[in-house]
């Protein structure tokens, strides 16, 4: 098959909510079924209890005594104009795989996902990727089995490669973290795990409608799917759009306005990383200075979006069904929002620079509104008019919890939002704000980096 079919076919899946294999309503059960027969354990100790992590003074961190997943350091940031910021940060330099086997079944292309558990979630089981494992996970350092249908993702080079792209992770707690986001196609039959069921693209967009159902990982690697490549004859172009009930959004994504606004954009983005000097340090833990150990956690003496914590941990059905680690908890909920407009008949979406203090590159494209837990919302006229519709509830296209990545966040669950205002409306954008389209969008998804993590998650939550 070419690049182009199974691009067309993913598109028209995006429109099946039913499945050929299992419907929505069996796939809940599955969930629901797993949830109700798998043992969780999650309980706080202190870092002392947490062996084999513990707080390494030379370094002024805290590690795990085989020096592999991941550590915990301070991170010191200081702006030209003499601001600085502290805070702690994880420390894990090797990327590993999220990654997505996709196959037409029945004339309909199906994503093999899996109902997994990871320390801090919400709500025990979401569903994930086929394969969701850091490099330590996929060498066994840590002791355990290899995970489950590795083998596709380290000979990707027998099947037709969808999505590979190296794309950050959340720069607020981590310092320059990268994933590799992956999707493969294969022809042939693959066994499917209880732990692991077949669905269409729709049928995950349906689910997104259920708060933390779907996890993080599974939302970035759908969002890098690379839409922008397909070149359609007008019969296919026709034939697409009945499919899509927003034809706007099919618009945005399909058809070439004309408007070539990347060029602009990465001039944009360049200028932005020449010209904003910071600099970043990673210091020891004993230099954060309103930071201390209080009632076996790190905690800031003010109010922060997180705290760290320590936890011994028992999951039935992992790799690891035993262990201890650090987590980093949220003390809130955040708030990441987009706005969306019609002009002249495209669906356009607000984007706007976020400098984040652990970002890989300078900068990175961000949501409309990306508030952290317990920190002040930007005041400026579009976070104004923003927050006054959904107050009102007046354009909302969606509105829900979604959590953020269980293996090293507890409980972080923030609040997504899709929001629809009209062209007069708007008020003059403040600097730093781009109206673009999601062509655009989707095209510097495949450069990697660009668009941060939010902004990735709210375009996968877009529906047909």
């Amino acid at each position: 098959m070419s690049v182009k079919d199974t691009l067309l076919s993913i598109a028209k899946s995006w429109c099946e909510t039913e499945g050929k294999v299992h419907t929505t309503a069996e796939i809940l059960d599955w969930v629901r079924e797993r949830n109700e027969n798998t043992y969780v354990s999650i309980q706080p100790v202190s870092l002392e209890q947490c062996e084999p992590w513990y707080y390494d003074e030379a370094s002024g961190q805290i590690r795990n005594r085989n020096l592999s997943f991941f550590q915990i350091a301070g991170l010191k940031q200081e702006k030209a104009d003499g601001s600085i910021a502290m805070q702690p940060v994880i420390l894990q330099e090797e990327i590993g795989f999220l990654g997505v086997l996709c196959r037409e079944i029945d004339g309909v292309m199906h994503f093999l996902m899996q109902a997994k558990i990871e320390p801090g979630n919400v709500n025990c089981v979401q569903i994930s990727p086929t394969i969701q494992a850091t490099l330590s996970n996929f060498t066994r350092k840590h002791g355990g089995a290899t995970p489950p249908y590795l083998e596709y993702f380290l000979n990707f080079d027998r099947y037709e490669v969808v999505v590979d792209q190296i794309q950050s992770e959340q720069s607020a707690r981590f310092y320059k973290k990268r994933n590799r986001n992956i999707m493969i196609r294969v022809e042939e039959d693959v066994p499917v795990l209880p732990s692991h069921c077949w669905m269409t693209l729709g049928q995950i967009k349906q689910l997104m409608r259920r708060d933390n159902l779907v996890n993080m990982d599974s939302r970035t690697v759908l969002s890098c799917i690379p839409y922008a490549k397909l070149r359609l004859t007008e019969r296919e172009l026709l034939d697409l759009a009945e499919r899509f009930h927003d034809k706007t959004l099919f618009r945005s994504l399909f058809i070439r306005t004309g408007e070539d606004a990347l060029p602009r954009m990465y001039q944009r983005l360049n200028s932005y990383k020449m010209f904003q000097s910071f600099q970043q340090t990673v210091v020891p833990l004993s230099e954060l200075t309103d930071w201390e150990m209080r009632d076996k956690e790190l905690v800031c003496k003010h109010p922060y979006p997180f705290r760290v914590i320590f936890c011994d941990i028992a999951i039935e059905g992992r790799e690891v069904r035993r262990w201890t680690q650090p987590l980093f908890a949220s003390n809130g909920e955040s708030l990441f929002g987009l706005l969306c407009c019609e002009m002249d008949g495209v669906l356009k979406f607000l984007v706007r620079f976020k400098q984040e203090i652990g970002v890989f590159d300078t900068v990175e494209l961000g949501p409309t509104v990306q508030t952290e837990a317990g920190m002040e919302p930007m005041e400026d006229a579009v976070t104004k008019l923003f927050e006054t519709q959904l107050e009102q509830g007046v354009g909302v296209m969606y509105d829900h919890m979604m959590s953020e990545e269980g293996g090293r966040f507890y409980h972080e669950q923030n609040r997504n939002v899709l929001l629809r205002v009209r062209e007069d409306e708007l008020p003059v954008l403040p600097d730093g704000y781009f109206w673009l389209d999601y062509q655009s969008l989707n095209e510097m998804l495949q450069i990697n980096n660009i668009l941060n993590i939010q902004l990735r998650n709210l375009l996968a939550l877009l529906e047909a």
